[in-house]
């Protein structure tokens, strides 16, 4: 058992190299369904994202904002995105 365990942590690293792994909270993790998602689509900046997640998720564009954070850092549409970056999907807050 504890075999079959590590050959699945083992796994996890391969499959965030070829490609981009997307952070989501909130109410964007509850759209997408999973805490994060996988992209392998080659996006350049943060707007290429940005438009590849709404058409992935057409629910995201009826949230008020979205934000999208490159390594813990608010990002602008036009920031360049590398390979390796942390990004993390932030929907707006709510709460009283």
């Amino acid at each position: 058992m504890h075999t079959a365990g590590n050959a699945g942590y083992s796994a996890l690293p391969a499959i965030e190299a070829t490609g981009m792994k997307i952070l989501l909270f909130g109410i964007a993790k509850d759209i997408a369904g999973a805490p994060f998602i996988q992209v392998d689509a080659p996006l350049a900046r943060v707007a290429a994202l940005r438009e590849h997640l709404y058409t992935q998720y057409p629910r995201l564009r009826e949230l008020r904002s979205v934000m999208i954070a490159v390594n813990k850092v608010y990002a602008t549409d036009d920031a360049a995105l590398q390979p390796g970056d942390e990004i993390a999907v932030i929907p707006p807050v709510s709460g009283g």
